[in-house]
């Protein structure tokens, strides 16, 4: 006889406890419910945006009830686990994913349209999820927002666990943008410190590119320092016409140069080497010029050997003068030059070109006899570069 009324009370224990848990995490679930459905049917007219804003919604929603101690250990689970029943077939919210929300909401709390309201207003609040109008982007100085947008949720969980700073998130976030980089891709790239070793660019875009947007995509770009994996690059500009030969074996590698000038994004177009350039009778011929679409301008090279000198950013300015004043179209955005040496005081470079009135910018190149020795042997030989060149001259 007390056996069972042992029993009973038992029974009516998990009664009690499985009513506690409904009262608990229903408003919840139906709430995070309520969110995935007002987000799949706005993501359906293909809008990144609502997609990213509902994650926000949700993070922010599982980040003040988790965070606080409003919700016990192993909530994202039990969550989870009745959203699969609530919406048979539902995909990305598992345990993980929801784990994965809250960081990106509490990687972005800058863009929280409502930061200024208090922890329990917004525990309030939140009992229905706002995924309209969770993130504001107001004030925020030089705030990548086309970019962010078009960034994928998955792409933002990578950048987040992988990055220090928000400048950091900032360069993954325009690259993942700007080359659709899958997420292996930049998983790679944020494993190899790419940020580290894309410093941007010694210019004066800022002073001289009016629209800001523009001028921080021009500087994003740009790396400070280029790898030319070839041997030997002659001196460009020295064009006594004493020795064919060598023209046409300079013409060659000014090729080589041209392949590794298109790493600099998939935006570029070359349009030539050598590229004629006439005013008042006087010819000019810069070393490459390239068109970028994502800065609407003309892009021109100048390639140096040696060590960076002032007459190159005047030689580069009368380039972009007439590239202004000659060819570039009414609708395009003043032309842009790069001056590429082997060498360069980037503090040095900073100071003398602040003056200059023309976009201008100064990198320079590592060729593989700077390299280490296993990286060098990776490289073709000067002699089979040379056998190249000649058959195909031939």
């Amino acid at each position: 006889m007390i056996w069972i009324f042992f029993v009973s009370l038992c029974k009516i224990e998990l009664q009690t406890m499985a009513d506690n848990f409904n009262t608990k995490y229903t408003s919840a679930v139906e709430a995070i419910k309520t969110a995935i459905l007002q987000g799949q049917y706005e993501a359906a007219k293909g809008v990144n945006r609502i997609q990213l804003a509902v994650y926000f919604g949700i993070g922010k929603y599982i980040s003040l009830n988790t965070r606080k101690g409003v919700w016990g250990t192993g909530a994202l689970k039990i969550i989870s686990d009745r959203l699969q029943k609530e919406l048979p077939g539902l995909r990305g919210y598992g345990e993980t994913q929801l784990k994965e929300m809250r960081l990106f909401y509490e990687g972005w709390t800058m863009l929280d349209a409502n930061s200024s309201v208090t922890t329990d207003e917004l525990q309030i609040i939140e009992n229905k999820i706002d995924i309209f109008n969770s993130i504001s982007i107001r004030n925020l100085q030089n705030f990548p927002v086309e970019d962010f947008f078009k960034v994928p949720f998955t792409h933002h969980s990578r950048i987040i666990a992988g990055t220090k700073n928000v400048e950091e998130r900032y360069y993954y976030i325009h690259k993942t943008a700007e080359e659709h980089l899958s997420v292996d891709k930049l998983k790679t790239l944020i494993k190899s410190d790419d940020y580290s070793h894309s410093k941007s660019i010694p210019n004066n875009f800022s002073k001289t590119i009016s629209d800001s947007s523009l001028a921080r995509k021009a500087v994003m770009m740009f790396k400070d320092e280029y790898l030319l994996n070839f041997i030997n690059v002659e001196q460009i500009g020295e064009r006594d016409a004493i020795d064919v030969d060598e023209r046409v074996v300079e013409q060659q590698i000014v090729q080589n140069i041209k392949e590794f000038i298109m790493t600099f994004g998939t935006d570029f177009a070359f349009i030539g080497n050598q590229y004629h350039l006439e005013i008042y009778g006087v010819e000019h011929f810069p070393d490459l010029l390239f068109f970028n679409r994502e800065l609407n301008c003309l892009v021109v090279i100048e390639l140096k050997t040696g060590d960076f000198k002032t007459s190159y950013l005047g030689q580069l300015m009368g380039y972009l003068s007439i590239l202004d004043s000659k060819i570039k179209k009414p609708h395009e955005n003043p032309s842009i030059g790069i001056v590429l040496c082997k060498s360069a005081n980037k503090d040095y470079v900073e100071f003398v070109i602040r003056d200059y009135n023309k976009p201008m910018g100064v990198a320079t190149y590592t060729t593989s006899e700077d390299l280490p020795d296993n990286l060098r042997k990776a490289l073709p030989d000067i002699e089979q570069l040379k056998k190249l060149l000649n058959t195909t001259e031939k």
